[in-house]
């Protein structure tokens, strides 16, 4: 089982964004020597508690700080860009660190609506709902060429050409399941959003059309973990980002607070608490219990990948977390070899 790392570049209290995103890098470093597969960015806008808002800013830098995990977004909000101007970006990145680079794509606006407002180039109006549009120009640009006679066919010339990124189709929806098959693409479906999504997963795979660069279909099921040494110090380590999304979900935004702040807070709102757990999937833990949680979550999914997002006040027991979970699974660095469901990209 491939094991790989989701980072939202968490702000914790007290620190800054910039402090998140050195703590980004430096979890890219340490799992990279710890023997996951790929280490995707989210983008998040106009939060004090997730610093990320570019995957593409940390993504170079990740990669240029480690030697064989892929790098990749998890991912770019297309709905907010040019499909051209993505493709672009993402090539350049490829042709840097070859054979290392995934373009996670999704539909969410990673914001609020006023804030995904603020990033439209043209406010005179709403932007059009057309993400299957932008979608088919972008793999059109990274994946599958364009006919001589479009109007676009020379732009699929990419800055970073030979090397190309590897698409991928990120959801937590019935419709993005949907999207994903018809695209002949691989799909990461966001159970720490979505707790329920076995049914979505499998009908990607017996919708799933292949396609010119991806064969038959391939699933990361990414999933909140959190593991401690015991499962009461997992327990406490986790209150700071139930806390956190606890309040996130009554519209009140802020930074990853401390444990003994967490801890206060469900003391006097123990019903918050029942809430937050019935609404997302945590798995936290000692080594073995993680372990025994995250087998039976890639069980349910049939996944081919299992990705893992955890979220700390304190960056120290965020990188002891993925340890502790790396020594569980038997990690290795020995293996280099490419991802078995990577194709070689057909050149148009």
């Amino acid at each position: 089982m491939r094991l790989s790392v989701l980072d939202q570049s968490p702000i914790p209290a007290g620190s800054t964004g910039a402090d998140a995103l050195h703590n980004s890098i430096d979890l890219a470093r340490a799992t990279d020597d710890l023997g996951y597969h790929r280490y995707w960015v989210a983008e998040h806008h106009g939060t004090p508690m997730l610093a990320c808002a570019s995957p593409e800013a940390l993504i170079g830098p990740m990669a240029a700080v480690t030697t064989r995990i892929r790098v990749g977004s998890g991912g770019v909000m297309l709905p907010h860009y040019s499909p051209l101007k993505v493709a672009e970006t993402f090539s350049m990145l490829s042709g840097i660190f070859p054979g290392r680079i995934d373009l996670g794509v999704g539909r969410a606006p990673g914001t609020d609506p006023l804030t995904m407002f603020a990033l439209q180039r043209d406010k005179r109006h709403a932007a059009p709902d057309d993400f299957p549009e932008q979608l088919s120009e972008l793999l059109a640009y990274v994946r599958d060429g364009l006919p001589a006679g479009h109007r676009f066919a020379r732009l699929t010339a990419l800055p970073g050409l030979p090397e190309r990124p590897e698409p991928w189709l990120l959801g937590s929806s019935p419709q993005s399941g949907i999207w994903a098959a018809e695209t002949g693409l691989p799909y990461a479906f966001a159970d720490f959003i979505s707790p329920a999504g076995a049914d979505i997963v499998a009908r990607y795979r017996d919708q799933f059309q292949p396609s010119r660069s991806q064969a038959s279909p391939y699933v990361i099921v990414a999933a909140w973990a959190l593991c401690a040494d015991t499962g009461e110090e997992a327990r406490r380590l986790a209150s700071s980002a139930r806390m956190a999304f606890t309040l996130m979900l009554q519209g009140q935004l802020m930074p990853i607070p401390p444990v003994d702040v967490a801890l206060r807070f469900f003391e006097e709102h123990a019903q918050a608490a029942s809430s937050i757990t019935r609404r997302r999937r945590w798995i936290l833990g000692s080594p073995d219990t993680v372990r025994r949680d995250l087998d039976a979550l890639v069980e349910e999914y049939q996944a081919d990948e299992l990705m893992i997002v955890t979220i700390t006040h304190d960056h120290a027991a965020r990188r002891r977390s993925y340890e502790l979970i790396a020594q569980a699974f038997d990690l290795s660095t020995t293996s280099n070899d490419p991802p078995a469901h990577t194709r070689a990209a057909i050149h148009s």
